[in-house]
């Protein structure tokens, strides 16, 4: 019997929240690739289990450190596209829906290769992360701009590996200075 049409807002946002997967308010994409179908199942398993159980709570973190992770890749990825010059562009650019499209298939491969170049030689993506679908796109657009090659380099200098693999400094140096 409340007539005030915001009452129910607060439970909204938190219901759109569990629903999306990728933090960004009405993700439509959140089954679309397969990291998102593992972190849905996650939730799917955590929502059948009563809160107070333990296997919720370590569901639960699970969780929030896969969120809290993606946020952080996130970052990395739009503080190089602002580093070079995409201030504007770096959410669009970063944007990736099912309706996404690769520009030119002959740059799938090339692509590929600058993705998967970016996890062997930059910390830009923490150790323990598969490779996600979601920034293929963005490497596409990247050479559809004749950027993905400066992106590279800036990712390089400003999330360095260090000799044997260990992890370097993870701050943003290379932009400071």
């Amino acid at each position: 019997s409340n007539n005030n049409p915001y009452a129910s807002f607060g439970a909204t946002l938190a219901r759109d929240e569990e629903q999306n997967l990728w933090s960004t308010p009405h993700d439509v994409t959140h089954t679309e690739a397969d990291d998102d179908r593992v972190l849905y199942n996650m939730i799917v398993v955590r929502n059948q289990l009563d809160k107070d159980s333990e296997e919720w709570q370590k569901l639960n973190y699970d969780i929030y450190t896969l969120r809290q992770t993606r946020k952080e890749v996130r970052s990395r990825w739009k503080h190089i596209l602002e580093g070079l010059g995409f201030q504007k562009e770096a959410d669009s650019l970063l944007s990736v829906t099912k309706l996404s499209i690769i520009s030119d298939s002959q740059n799938m491969s090339k692509a590929r290769d600058i993705l998967l170049k970016l996890s062997e030689e930059t910390n830009i993506f923490p150790t323990s992360w598969e490779l996600s679908e979601r920034y293929l796109f963005v490497v596409d657009r990247l050479i559809a701009l004749d950027a993905a090659d400066e992106f590279f380099k800036m990712a390089s200098a400003v999330y360095p590996k260090r000799p044997g693999g260990e992890r370097a400094d993870e701050g943003p140096r290379a932009l400071q200075g």
